[in-house]
């Protein structure tokens, strides 16, 4: 098959533009890092053991300006929904250990203490994107999302059955402040598509 005939698997643009389909970022392509996780110096382990994570979702509320006749809407307040994580519950208890460190971060269960302030338990979320480079190649990171400010809201444990095969696994809710995105080239992406939002102090 000739290459310039894979130009025609696509929509019609009517333009000089005869680029065929683009290669798609695949969901199963991806890492996450947490930053000041816990107490452990070494979150590598929820790396690895990560199943699913959410990509974060922006919502603007929008201001009634009620006119003459009408009414218009302008952009208001941005607010980030909180995003999900399934981790695999390793058979060592790391990822459940780092996990209950950061629970007890934020509250001390024990002693019934919460922390003073929100730096003493907030932590970081890197999530980027790749290309299925492993090993010897290094993967190229096609997206990068930073999320500062994050605590986690809600976990579950989920639950035990005889009648399963299923490994078990822990859920997770963050909230987070703000979020950065930046597309293509990693660390050093100079495109930044969505600015932050918030102040990145608090994490």
């Amino acid at each position: 098959m000739a290459k310039s005939s894979l130009t025609k698997f696509t929509v019609p643009t009517g333009g000089e533009d005869t680029q065929g389909l683009l290669m798609p970022k695949l969901k199963f392509r991806y890492r996450a890092e947490f930053i000041d996780f816990g107490v452990t110096k070494s979150t590598t382990e929820l790396t690895k053991q990560m199943v699913t994570f959410a990509r974060p979702q922006l919502t603007f509320d929008p201001v009634e300006l009620p006119i003459y006749n009408s009414r218009v809407y302008v952009a208001g307040r941005p607010t980030w929904s909180p995003v999900s994580t399934t981790l695999r519950d390793d058979a060592t208890g790391g990822v459940s250990k780092l996990v209950g460190e950061q629970l007890q971060k934020q509250f001390d269960f024990m002693e019934q203490a919460s922390a003073s302030s929100g730096i003493d338990y907030k932590f970081r979320v890197h999530i980027e994107m790749l290309d299925g480079g492993n090993g010897a190649i290094e993967p190229n990171v096609l997206e990068r999302w930073e999320l500062y400010g994050c605590f986690i809201t809600d976990v579950n444990y989920n639950d035990l059955d005889y009648g399963s095969n299923d490994p078990m696994t822990i859920t997770m809710s963050i909230r987070y402040d703000n979020a950065i995105q930046t597309v293509g080239g990693g660390l050093n992406a100079p495109n930044t598509i969505a600015a932050s939002l918030g102040d990145t102090t608090t994490g």
